[in-house]
């Protein structure tokens, strides 16, 4: 890997990575996971025509549709717009995003031989990368870039099932009936989502985020046996390279003091575990979150009064980025979400 970057002084005194480090903020720091694209017309006008993966191959894309938000919204985070499985699509798995349906894995794993038949990762693998993010590091100035990858369950679990799965079943199939392909598929995920997001890292990326889909069809035991160690490998490794991490994880209350422990500096805390409940289960870390999604369409001043909720929650720990609790849903009214940064980000967090 080349060497990290530093990210530049007005960065690293960003109101996120502030938050991230627990120190002390001006005001509560607000991103949105999935703010890139999703919902704002622009975007849609710039993918009219281009597919997913296509798009998060081209730098020209991935600058603009990244820069898109943080001029809308005023946000104090970009996310780098990427997808959980162009690793593998970029050491040769054969694998599409179907419109509607998601990734679709032409083979799926099922022998160590498939598994061994995956290329381990490397920076001259995916080269736009690298030059994407060394753009939007100039372009951004003093907003942070935080990097991307899916964490190694969720990149598993699209891998055996061949696409999306609700149960999950084949995916526990394989954990529990062959440990020893189970464990080497693991391993050689979180070895492409680690150097994946040491790319990002070198190339000025200024936090992490591994984002695990589906690890809340897990009990905590299974968590802890089965995925936590591989999950922990890749956060271990990144955290090396002195970046903030951020661990977010869909319907995962009974696994969040876990996945603190995996390696975490920010737990991400999805909409359905209220964050006053979360924070004594992270420990002495940060929390992100966790505004549900929906309220973005209730009224205005509904959206805004349960935001001061989720911030006033957020005081208990010791730091709080505000966030949604899952990413933005694509009808969102790109209006609302502008009304929502500039509450979160005056919300006054002196006390007279």
């Amino acid at each position: 890997m080349s060497e990290t970057s530093t990210p530049a002084p007005t960065t690293r005194e960003s109101a996120f990575l502030k938050a991230a480090r627990g120190e002390p903020v001006p005001h509560t720091p607000v991103w949105f996971m999935r703010q890139a694209g999703r919902s704002l017309p622009e975007y849609l006008k710039l993918r009219e025509g281009v597919g997913m993966l296509e798009s998060c191959m081209e730098p020209d894309l991935v600058v603009e549709i990244t820069m898109q938000p943080v001029r809308r919204y005023g946000v104090d985070a970009a996310i780098f717009f990427s997808d959980i499985v162009l690793p593998l699509k970029a050491v040769g798995v054969d694998l599409d995003i179907k419109p509607g349906i998601g990734p679709v894995v032409a083979s799926p794993v099922e022998t160590l031989a498939d598994v061994e038949a995956i290329p381990d990762l490397t920076a001259e693998h995916v080269p736009f990368i690298s030059e994407s993010v060394r753009r939007l590091v100039a372009g951004l100035g003093p907003t942070p870039l935080i990097g991307f990858a899916g964490a190694p369950f969720t990149v598993a679990s699209y891998l055996v099932e061949g696409g999306p799965s609700k149960e999950h079943a084949k995916t526990k199939a394989m954990m529990f009936g062959a440990p020893e392909v189970w464990d080497a598929l693991m391993r050689k995920i979180a070895g492409i989502a680690a150097g994946y997001l040491e790319v990002q890292v070198a190339a000025g990326a200024a936090a992490v985020q591994l984002f695990d889909s589906w690890a809340g069809a897990l009990t905590p035991a299974d968590y802890q046996e089965h995925v936590m160690p591989h999950s922990a490998r890749v956060l271990e490794q990144v955290g090396s390279l002195g970046v903030p991490r951020i661990h977010f994880g869909v319907g995962t209350s009974n696994l969040l003091g876990l996945m603190g422990d995996a390696g975490a500096d920010v737990v991400g805390v999805d909409w359905r575990t209220p964050l006053a409940s979360a924070i004594p289960l992270v420990g002495d870390r940060v929390v992100q979150g966790n505004l549900d999604p929906t309220l973005v369409f209730a009224p205005t001043d509904v959206m805004t009064a349960r935001a001061a909720e989720v911030i006033e929650a957020g005081r208990a720990a010791r730091g709080h980025i505000f966030n949604l609790g899952h990413g933005v849903i694509p009808s969102t009214d790109p209006g609302q979400l502008a009304r929502l940064t500039e509450f979160v980000q005056s919300y006054p967090l002196e006390r007279d």
